[in-house]
């Protein structure tokens, strides 16, 4: 369902020496993001998420990754239409685009990149927010790398809590079957959802954990998200093509 950086195409590192007149527009295409159908989400992204999309967990190992679903064709989302992000919560993955960290190998050094694929790069500084002014950072690209950077510290939360969901042994896989406008079958598979029975069966010192963590609400801000599945079928007719 998902794969490495997804939609980022042409990932380099942010330098004075490659960059120094680089300038950035509002993002108001969001066509990059259009063949995607999922997107990871972190915990304080839960609850408005959960209004919209179903959040569903990919298995990494020993690691549950809560994703947004935005499509059922793993190749097609259904919220990027013509005018925009269609929906009134637009993803934290998305909006940090075309901004991204690189890790080092033993994983310890970040560095800022941009997607140099982004339509909304003007290269001459004409247009947008100027990533440099002179030999400093601009301060738009300072918010931007403390944007990267919170998304970064609340991702490695989401990992923790994904290392517990998996460990609690309450995901069961599932799958949603869809008719489409024009009468075909599409067919999502690769995902997990929290199992109420197995939730319900956990020994009280496992449950009470869940509790003292805030685990307990993501859960069920999750269970209750699944009811957006109708709303997503209801998309259907207005994918972009």
């Amino acid at each position: 369902m998902t794969k490495q950086l997804l939609f980022y195409e042409q990932v380099t590192p942010i330098s004075l020496a490659r960059h120094a007149d680089w300038s950035v527009a509002p993002i108001t295409d969001f066509s990059f993001a259009a063949q995607t159908n999922s997107v990871p989400v972190t915990i304080p992204e839960f609850l408005l998420a959960a209004q919209e999309y179903p959040i569903v967990f990919t298995l990494d190992g020993a690691e549950a990754v809560p994703v947004a679903l935005l499509g059922f064709d793993k190749d097609a989302g259904l919220f990027v239409t013509t005018s925009g992000w269609d929906a009134r919560y637009v993803p934290a993955f998305v909006r940090r685009y075309p901004f991204v960290f690189s890790a080092s190998a033993d994983g310890k050094t970040f560095t800022l990149c941009i997607d140099e694929a982004c339509r909304a790069i003007d290269r001459t500084g004409a247009q947008g927010e100027r990533l440099f002014e002179g030999a400093e950072r601009s301060a738009y690209l300072t918010r931007m790398l403390d944007f990267v950077n919170a998304y970064q510290a609340e991702h490695q939360r989401t990992r923790a809590f994904g290392r517990l969901v998996a460990a609690l042994g309450i995901l069961e896989p599932n799958e949603a079957r869809v008719t489409e406008p024009g009468g075909g079958q599409a067919t999502l598979t690769g995902f997990h959802v929290v199992s109420r029975e197995k939730l319900r069966a956990l020994p009280e010192a496992q449950l009470a954990e869940l509790i003292r963590s805030d685990a307990a609400e993501l859960v069920y801000l999750h269970l209750q998200s699944l009811a957006n599945f109708e709303k997503l079928v209801a998309r259907l007719p207005q994918a972009v093509a």
